[in-house]
Order: C-alpha cells, then structure tokens, then sequence
C-alpha cells in the first residue's frame, strides 16, 4: 500500500482557469479602413528602410512587433502603471493612437511619417532617441523598418497570444502540390519555397523507423523492430509502424516527462535534506492519462480540482497531486507561516506558466512590465490557491498529510474483481429474494385459509 500527496483545492479555480484562458484584454484591434490601405501603399513606396522587409508580406504584430516592444519600450510605455512615462501605453492599441498631452501621436495608422514613434525610434538626437541612449540599444534599421511597414498597414494589434484561442489555419497555396501528404506537408513547403529552398529527399527506411521510434518513444527501435519494418512492403507501413507506436505504454511515458517538468514533479522534497517524498502514483496518472488519449479539458480539471469533483473517484484524486508538485522543508529555521506563503505562490506561477504560458510571477510584487497581468491579478489568483489546510512543513516524511491511500496495481485490480463478485452475488441474492415472493405469497395464502377453516 502506498500513499499520494493530496491537496484540497475548490472547484472555483476550474472556472477561474476557463475565464482566464477566455478573457479578453480589448486592445482596440480595429479593422484596417480603405483609407489606411491606400496609405499603406503610398508610404511603403520609395522609403528607404522599406527594402529590408519584403514588399509582399504582411507584419504581425505578435511575432514582429510586440517582441520589440517588450524588450524596448513596455518598461516606460507598458502595462507597469509606476513606470509609465508621458501617459503613453504601446501595449494597448487605443493608447498608442490617441493623441498625448504633449499634442503628439505616438501611431498614426496608415501614416508612418506622421506617428511620432518613427520619429524617436530612428532619431539620432539623445534627447529625441527611443529608447533613450541609457536606457537601451537603439533599434536596428531592420526593425525601423518593421515598425514603418506595420504602421503603414494599420497597425493592427493583436490580443496577448495567451488570451487567443488557437484556430486552425487553412492550409497555404503550394506550388509543388503533389509533394503534399497531409496538411502539415502544405506549412512545410510554403516555408521551403519563401525562403527558395526544396525538401529534402525521403528517408530510407531504416532511417525513418530510427526517426519515429525516438519521436514518439524517446527509445530506439531494436533490431527486430527494424528487421520487421523493412520487411513489411505493405503501402502503409509506415502508418502501421506510427499507430504501433502511439499504443506502445513507452509513448506515454516518453510525453509525460515533458509534462511532469513543468508540474515539477520529483522524488524528492527538494530542499533541506532532500528527503524521499512519495508522490509516484501521480506520475503514473500522466502517463497512463497520454496512453489513453485523455481530452485536455478532462486533463486539466482533474488535475486542479479532481478531489472536489461529484463522487470523486482515486484517480480523480490522485491527479492533484499536480499542486503539490512544489518544494517543502522541515528545516527548524524555517517560519512555516512564510513556508505556506511561498508554497502558495509556487502554485501561482506554475499554474500561470502551465496553463497561461505567461511569466505571472513578475506580478507577484509589482504590475507585470510586459505582460498585461497586474499585482492584483496575481493576488486574486492568489486567493483562490489559499485555502489549504495543510501544514507547510513537511515534517521529513514521504507523505505528510493530507493522504490518501493508493493500492498497487495488482491489489487494485484483485479489489476491483472482489468489488464486481460481491455486487454480482448481491443481485443473485436479490433475484432469489424476488423470485421467491409468489411462493411465499401462495403458501401464506394457504396457512391462513386452512386456520379459518378450524
């Protein structure tokens, strides 16, 4: 018999996490008018910095634009509210358009050479400069030009990519169709033929089986394995081989790693000695949950609030262990109420790097510089992960309370068996009970007409 670290955690958080990962920070992403296009065309043509960026390509703010902001210029023009200078947000878009009290306008769509950020972004003057000679390298004329060529196309803004549901593409026009399998093929070849280079040839068997085999189970394949690849010249081979794989238990093993380091699952406390912490069956809930193919959804909630769902069952159970992932002490200089605190900060920021990709832990004690989550926002976050009852300290043992009591496999399963027996023996029971009935009401309907009879 073995135990599992268990942490109670409220049903709130799963809706907390369905609205955070739904919520919307409106950043006035207008539609691009005519107006704006025709300037677009008309500012994109004869600027010098205009050659560095392909005339045909569309700039996106997310992957051009905002990282450039983030490194240069959220610090003093971002989500930080104590940091900001002249008023001015670039992380929002009806901020960066609306005109200062300074009389300027730090974008002007459509119109590059009217936006006041061109002028500081590429000014030699110290006193104009963006970013101001010290507080940053000025930007390259590369992404002078990325800034001119997205202003002149209106400067769309997206939402943070962590606030976007993700949606699937149409897969691109190729020119080399019949090279295509499937729709990944079509992303592949379109990025080849841009950057004017031709797929590779295909693999040789042996070489494609090696490939697959560490992709999909971080293992080699062994030499009989190879041995029965080549031989099969069947046309879906291949398939077969990849379908062999997925239902191998080497697979789920292989993507739980990836998962378990970012829960920061591990044997043992982490700190202070470093104690033996037993906390396995939740490992073996992830790679039992990638082998069956489990809906992140199902994944998800299980793992935040498992024990607190209708009639939970052990494996419900057993998958919060994902909060209680974090390290622990006993160490005697320790002050477990600051314990507790850190604990229930570690789960914060894990949860938000899990299941926000976002780094809320910047929030913890000031507005986040470049991410649009407040010092409120983490603390609200907060509330919801502090309401443990369990004691910070872990005591140096494998499994400080609060437990529960998980069976090994074998135990489980001759339990489950022994469970199905008794519940069919049951039903027999019931079933003779019933069945009986009409004779016994037969045989009492006798008794009492022969004692009327005397």
């Amino acid at each position: 018999m073995n135990s599992l670290l268990r942490w109670r955690l409220g049903l709130p958080i799963v809706v907390l996490l369905c609205g955070l990962l739904l919520w919307q920070h409106k950043i006035g992403a207008e539609e691009q008018t005519a107006a704006e296009q025709t300037a677009a065309e008309q500012n994109v043509a004869g600027d010098p910095h205009a050659a560095v960026v392909a005339a045909d390509d569309r700039v996106d703010f997310q992957a051009d634009i905002r990282p450039i902001l983030s490194n240069s210029c959220f610090h003093c023009h971002g989500p930080d509210e104590k940091h900001r200078e002249a008023g001015l947000r670039l992380d929002l878009r009806e901020s960066a358009v609306a005109e200062l009290d300074s009389g300027e306008t730090a974008i002007v769509p459509g119109r590059p050479e009217h936006s006041a950020l061109i002028e500081r972004i590429a000014s030699d003057d110290e006193f104009m400069q963006m970013p101001p000679p010290k507080g940053g390298e000025p930007l390259t004329a590369e992404q002078i030009a990325l800034f001119k060529k997205w202003i002149a196309q209106g400067a769309e803004y997206q939402e943070h990519w962590a606030f976007v549901a993700p949606q699937k593409p149409a897969p691109p026009a190729v020119k080399q169709a019949d090279w295509v399998r499937n729709p990944i093929d079509a992303f592949i070849l379109a990025r080849l033929e841009k950057e004017g280079l031709a797929p590779s040839p295909e693999a040789d068997k042996t070489t494609l089986i090696r490939r697959v085999t560490y992709d999909l189970t971080g293992l080699p394949p062994t030499p009989a394995e190879v041995d029965a690849f080549l031989a099969d010249e069947s046309p879906d081979a291949y398939e077969k081989l990849v379908d062999r794989l997925l239902a191998s238990p080497r697979h789920g093993e292989h993507r739980a790693r990836y998962w378990l380091d970012i829960a920061r699952y591990g044997d043992t406390h982490g700190l202070h000695l470093d104690n033996y912490r037993e906390i396995w069956p939740y490992r073996d809930w992830v790679i039992d949950a990638f082998n069956s193919n489990m809906p992140f959804d199902q994944f998800t909630v299980e793992q935040l609030a498992g024990d607190m769902l209708p009639e939970a069952t052990l494996d419900q159970q057993i998958a919060t262990g994902f909060v209680r992932c974090h390290v622990s002490t006993n160490e005697g200089g320790s002050i477990a109420e600051e314990v507790y605190v850190r604990n229930i900060v570690d789960r914060v920021e894990t949860f938000g790097t899990v299941f926000m990709g976002m780094t809320t832990g910047c929030a913890m004690c000031h507005d986040h510089k470049y991410d649009p989550i407040s010092q409120r926002d983490f603390y609200s976050l907060f509330a919801f992960f502090n309401s443990s009852a369990e004691n910070p300290m872990d005591g140096n043992k494998k499994d400080w309370a609060p437990v529960v009591t998980v069976p090994d496999r074998q135990v489980k399963e001759r339990l489950e068996e022994v469970e199905r027996q008794i519940a069919a023996t049951q039903k027999q029971l019931e079933d003779h009970a019933a069945g009986m009935e009409p004779e016994f009401a037969a045989w009492l309907a006798e008794q009492e007409t022969a004692a009327a009879q005397q």
